[in-house]
C-alpha cells in the first residue's frame, strides 16, 4: 500500500472513495452541482435498497465507491471509520483498483488516522504455511488533503510504525507453537532489540536458578524447550524523570494445561497464549521508534507449558522470587506463576507504572467476550488513563473490581498461596497477582483472553491474532511522556 498526497481539492485515480453516514456524505468532496444529485440518490437509496454499502457508480464521470461509515453496532465513531478504511481496502485490493482518490481535506487529524489504520488492517494476511499464498495486490491512495498534506504525511509516519508493531505481535501469535518456542521468541526479541536500538538482557535457565525466578522455572520444567525471561529496555536522553513504565508480557508459547489436561477440541488456539509478550515487544519497539520522552521496560515471561517427565504437579509448591510460597491446585493456572516473576522484575528495573498483560481467565471471556477486554488496578488515575488512552484507539475496557472479600480464598493451609480459587475466576488471578506488585507502584493488569485472538471475523481481523493493546500501550506511554 502506498499513500500519495495531493495539495489540490481532487485527485486522478481509478476510482475516487466517498465516505458517508447515513444521507449524508463525510468531509465535504469536490462536486458539481449534477454530481451532488447523483450522489443524493444513491444516499436515498442506501436504507431501503436498492443500493448498498461499496455501492461502485458513476459520479461526474468517475468511477465511484460509496463506504459506509456507519454500519457496525456498538462501535465509536472514529471505529466506524476504522471499519470503513478495513472495508474499503478490501474492496480495492478484490477489485485490482492500482489507484483510490480520498477526499479528506476536510478530515480532522484523528479521523485521517482512523481511515488509515483500518487501510493498513485490511493489508494483513498471514499465509507463510500455504503452499499458494495469495498473490499481493498494491493498491496507492491518493489523498486530497489541501494545507493540510502536512499534518497528514507525519500522521501516515506514526501510524505505519504502530501498524508494523501489530503485525510483528499478530505474525509471532499466529505462528504454530512448535515453531515459535521461547528460544525462537528470544532470536525474535534479540533481533527487534538491535533493529530498535534497545538494550536487552535474556535469562536461561541457569540464570532464573540462581536469581530465583522459580514461577517460570516450575511452569517451563515439563517442556523440551527451556523457558526464559526477557527484559528490554528503552531509555532516551529525553526521558521524563519520574515516570517509568514496565509493560509485563505473559509468554507461554504453548499451554496444553500440564498435568491438568485442556480439552483437546480448542487446544490448538493456545499458540496465542503468549499474546501478552507479544504485545509487550511490538509496544516497546514501537515506543522505541516513535522516540516517545519515556523510559519503558518490557519483560516477557516465556515458557511452554507441556506434559513430561519433570512437568509440575498439582500439589507441588515453589518459592516465588518475592519470598511467597505458593501450592500449585491447578497446572492449568500457569500464567499468573510466571507474571510473578515478571512483575518481581518490573520492581527490581524501578518502574513506577506497570501494566501486565495476559490471557489469563476463561471467566473473563465468559464475562466480557471478543469485544471488551476486563482489566484491574490498584490506582484510580492509572485506570482513568487506561480507558481514555484504549478509547481514544478504538480498544475497550472494563474496570474490574479488586474485591479484596475473594482474597481469603487463595490462602493455603500448607503455603502462602493457592494459585486457584473457587471463587471469581478472573478478581482472584488478579488479586494473586497483586500479591506480587512492588510497593508503591501503580498497576494495572488487563486480561486480554478473549480479545487476544479470535476464531470467526471481528473488526479488522479476519482470525486469529488481534493485536489488541499495542496502540492502547503506545499511547499510554505518550501521555506519560507529557508529564513533566
Amino acid at each position: 500500500m502506498k499513500i500519495k498526497f495531493d495539495t489540490s481539492s481532487a485527485v486522478q485515480a481509478d476510482a475516487c472513495a466517498l465516505f458517508f453516514v447515513k444521507k449524508a456524505i463525510l468531509f465535504s468532496p469536490v462536486l458539481s452541482d449534477e454530481g451532488e444529485e447523483q450522489a443524493a440518490t444513491v444516499l436515498a437509496g442506501m436504507e431501503n435498497g436498492p443500493f448498498d454499502d461499496l455501492e461502485f457508480m458513476e459520479i461526474d464521470g468517475q468511477p465511484t465507491v460509496f463506504v459506509n461509515a456507519a454500519k457496525e453496532r456498538g462501535i465509536s465513531s472514529l471505529d466506524h471509520l476504522r471499519m470503513a478504511g478495513y472495508r474499503l481496502g478490501t474492496f480495492a485490493q478484490k477489485r485490482k483498483l492500482r489507484s483510490v482518490g480520498l477526499m479528506l481535506a476536510d478530515a480532522a487529524d484523528e479521523q485521517f488516522k482512523a481511515i488509515l489504520h483500518g487501510l493498513l488492517y485490511s493489508e494483513y494476511s498471514f499465509d507463510m504455511y500455504k503452499s499458494k499464498p495469495a498473490e499481493k495486490f498494491e493498491v496507492t491512495y491518493m489523498v486530497a488533503a489541501m494545507e493540510k498534506a502536512v499534518d497528514f504525511k507525519q500522521i501516515v509516519e506514526v501510524v505505519e510504525i504502530e501498524q508494523e508493531a501489530v503485525t510483528l505481535a499478530k505474525d509471532l501469535v499466529n505462528t504454530p507453537g512448535s515453531d515459535m518456542p521461547p528460544e525462537e521468541f528470544v532470536n525474535v526479541a534479540k533481533n527487534i532489540a538491535k533493529e530498535a536500538g534497545l538494550s536487552i538482557k535474556v535469562r536461561d535457565v541457569d540464570a532464573l536458578e540462581k536469581e530465583g525466578f522459580n514461577g517460570l522455572l516450575t511452569v517451563g520444567k515439563g517442556s523440551l524447550f527451556a523457558p526464559y525471561m526477557v527484559t528490554m529496555t528503552y531509555a532516551p536522553k529525553n526521558a521524563v524523570k519520574d515516570h517509568h513504565l514496565a509493560i509485563v508480557g505473559k509468554g507461554l508459547t504453548f499451554d496444553t494445561g500440564g498435568i491438568s489436561l485442556k480439552p483437546a477440541k480448542t487446544m490448538w488456539e493456545m499458540k496465542s497464549d503468549m499474546s501478552g509478550a507479544a504485545d509487550a515487544l511490538a509496544a516497546i519497539y514501537a515506543i522505541a521508534k516513535l522516540r516517545l520522552p519515556i523510559r519503558v521496560t518490557a519483560v516477557m515471561c516465556l515458557a511452554e507449558n507441556r506434559i513430561g517427565p519433570g512437568a509440575v504437579l498439582p500439589g507441588d509448591i515453589f518459592k516465588a522470587k518475592n519470598g511467597k510460597t505458593v501450592m500449585i491446585e491447578n497446572t492449568d493456572a500457569e500464567g499468573r506463576l510466571v507474571l510473578s516473576d515478571g512483575l518481581a522484575e518490573a520492581g527490581l528495573a524501578g518502574a513506577t507504572h506497570i501494566i501486565d498483560l495476559a490471557t489469563l481467565t476463561g471467566a473473563m471471556v465468559r464475562a466480557l467476550g471478543y469485544a471488551v477486554t476486563g482489566f484491574f488496578s490498584n490506582d484510580t488515575e492509572f485506570s482513568s488513563l487506561v480507558l481514555r488512552s484504549g478509547a481514544e484507539n478504538c480498544e475497550k475496557f472494563w474496570p474490574m473490581p479488586l474485591e479484596e472479600e475473594y482474597a481469603d480464598a487463595l490462602k493455603d493451609k500448607v503455603a502462602d498461596l493457592c494459585n486457584t480459587s473457587p471463587e471469581a475466576g478472573a478478581i482472584s488471578a488478579a488479586l494473586f497477582l497483586k500479591e506480587f506488585v512492588p510497593e508503591n507502584t501503580k498497576w494495572a493488569h488487563w486480561d486480554i483472553a478473549g480479545t487476544a485472538f479470535v476464531t470467526k471475523p471481528w473488526k479488522y481481523t479476519k482470525s486469529g491474532a488481534t493485536g489488541f493493546g499495542i496502540q492502547t500501550l503506545i499511547a499510554i506511554a505518550d501521555k506519560l511522556g507529557e508529564v513533566q
